[in-house]
């Protein structure tokens, strides 16, 4: 892949497909990870004399405008951590874009709103995709994918874009493919992989391919409570994918054969209900009560868990250990969070969750050796998928 090294950006018109999709609270961004995260690859461009159109989703707003996922307060904000005003284009190909793009001068940032305002961007259809690409082609000279957390996505501006203009990969995403090749290709071992989040489904494939990979698997969040009940516990009230089980049986299987453990926790806090001030206690897996639902793993889980980790070379974290979001059931995820650090591996947390608990807690984001923008884009790749946006700069 050219990087930008290999482009003559001086004075050109260049656009830089970033990820920007960050939470809000009305006007208020809670988590401006991921916009730190696209300096570099802008400033670099800055500094050589680029006119750099920047251009990211921000939500699901489904083809249409919504003011709610604008992107206005993330031009803002990028331009306070670019020490530089940021030109806004009120859409995304139309006039105010256009009109922005002619008007920047060399070394100037401009952002156009949300991609995902124009159905073009997400459409299933080629030629609705590629009619809205010609469009976006008009607002520059070249182009630089920068926005992994989109990657895995065949959508318009991340895929048909770069075949209509010379391309080349952004830092951003340069450091995302190396760091993951690095997993997948010779990884140093013990390799332990530890996922969680909400649901088994949304995991599936990665389990699936790293059963071939990893050394070790540990288990938590809510998917932990369908891995349980296939191992005949009851769960009480907790989340559970009932269509689920049988994969999930086999994945046990599967495992014992291939010689790769897997860590289950061995207690979780349960509580009467989904909510912080609810009561709650640590129970074993196999004494939850049937009307309590588990929202974190326990206190001897932790110390499992960190056991587990002590020895391990490198590791890959997806998914939190529990609701995090709610300090009573924050304390599985800081302490795999501090196990991870503690091991002295070669960590990789693999974004989304994972990577906002990791700021939302407090940790240093440089004591883990690389801190993924792309949930889904760093699963996919892990599941062996080919990703459309690499694909597209990949020539």
């Amino acid at each position: 892949m050219r990087t930008i090294d290999d482009l003559d950006v001086s004075g050109k018109r260049v656009f830089v497909r970033a990820d920007l999709n960050v939470p809000l609270d009305g006007d208020r961004i809670t988590d401006d990870g991921r916009i730190r995260a696209s300096l570099p690859t802008i400033t670099t461009l800055r500094e050589r004399g680029a006119r750099v159109i920047v251009a990211a989703h921000l939500g699901r707003p489904k083809g249409t405008a919504d003011p709610a996922y604008s992107l206005r307060p993330v031009a803002a904000r990028l331009g306070e951590l670019l020490g530089a005003e940021v030109a806004f284009a009120t859409d995304t190909a139309g006039e105010s874009a256009r009109a922005v793009s002619a008007g920047l001068a060399d070394g100037q940032v401009a952002l156009v709103e949300n991609l995902r305002f124009e159905p073009g961007e997400t459409s299933k259809d080629d030629t609705e995709r590629g009619e809205f690409a010609d469009r976006l082609a008009q607002l520059a000279d070249l182009y630089v994918g920068d926005g992994f957390g989109a990657v895995h996505r065949k959508h318009a501006s991340v895929y048909d874009l770069p075949q209509r203009l010379p391309h080349a990969v952004g830092g951003l995403v340069l450091t995302e493919v190396e760091v993951l090749r690095r997993l997948t290709s010779a990884p140093e071992r013990p390799y332990a992989v530890v996922l969680g989040g909400s649901k088994v489904s949304d995991k599936l494939g990665v389990i699936d391919n790293l059963l071939g990979t990893a050394d070790r698997l540990l288990i938590g969040g809510g998917m932990v409570f369908t891995f349980l009940k296939a191992k005949g516990h009851e769960v009480g009230s907790s989340l559970l994918e009932t269509d689920q089980l049988d994969t999930v049986r086999e994945y046990l299987d599967r495992a014992e054969e291939q010689g790769v453990e897997i860590v289950l926790p061995v207690d979780v806090v349960a509580a009467e209900a989904f909510a912080a001030d609810a009561p709650h206690d640590p129970v074993d897996v196999d004494a939850i009560p049937a009307d309590r639902m588990g929202l974190d793993i326990g206190p001897k889980s932790r110390e499992l868990f960190a056991a587990k980790l002590a020895d391990v070379r490198t590791a890959f974290w997806n998914g939190p250990m529990g609701v995090f979001e709610m300090e009573p059931y924050s304390h599985g995820t800081r302490a795999l969070a501090q196990a991870l650090i503690d091991s002295g591996a070669f960590t990789v947390v693999g974004g989304g969750d994972s990577a906002a608990a990791v700021r939302a807690l407090g940790f240093d984001e440089a004591a883990f050796g690389h801190i993924s923008t792309g949930g889904g884009a760093s699963l996919e790749y892990l599941e062996g998928k080919t990703l459309p946006g690499i694909d597209a700069l990949d020539d």
